[in-house]
């Protein structure tokens, strides 16, 4: 086996991890968007909602953090922080993690809110965008260590219901 054959399947692997996270996200959020029925909740409700939706999301961000410190904690090399050399590859994978978890707890949060301003109903919608942020989470942090395709299904579940969030309240905006 070549590197570039190895490269190719890793790709696969990717791809089909993605598309299945990707059709996995639109059948949840079809169900959400199809269980929200009825009057127009106020914006206030939908608002105080999301941000309580969102402690699932903030929740993961809080775990990569004492992640992190843990490690830092019980490791001589690392106990002195990031600026004190190039740490353990404990400390450098957590991380990663870390880093990968603020950024897509950023779109998340922001995605949230945006629902919760765009759809008049969207209690439903917003709380399937968070389970699947904490599922999807759970599952890039376990696949992490078995590579790209092994961490691909969990970042998609927590990448794509953001996007897809963003495109509906776009498409609902425009819409008036």
């Amino acid at each position: 086996m070549t590197a570039m054959h190895d490269f190719r399947q890793e790709q696969r692997g990717v791809a089909w991890a993605m598309a299945s996270a990707l059709v996995l996200t639109i059948g949840i959020m079809g169900v959400a968007l199809m269980m929200d029925h009825g009057a127009a909740v106020p914006f206030v409700s939908r608002l105080q909602f999301a941000i309580r939706a969102d402690l699932l999301v903030v929740a993961w961000l809080a775990a990569g953090v004492a992640n992190v410190a843990r490690l830092r904690f019980f490791s001589e090399s690392d106990i002195a922080g990031s600026g004190g050399g190039p740490g353990s590859d404990k400390v450098r994978v957590a991380g990663a993690i870390l880093q990968n978890t603020f950024e897509q707890a950023s779109l998340a949060v922001a995605a949230h809110l945006i629902v919760a301003a765009s759809f008049d109903r969207s209690n439903a919608l917003i709380a399937a965008l968070a389970g699947l942020f904490a599922v999807g989470r759970l599952l890039f942090w376990l696949g992490y260590r078995h590579g790209a395709k092994g961490r691909a299904f969990g970042f998609a579940l927590t990448f794509y219901p953001s996007v897809l969030a963003l495109l509906a309240s776009a498409a609902v905006i425009a819409r008036g």
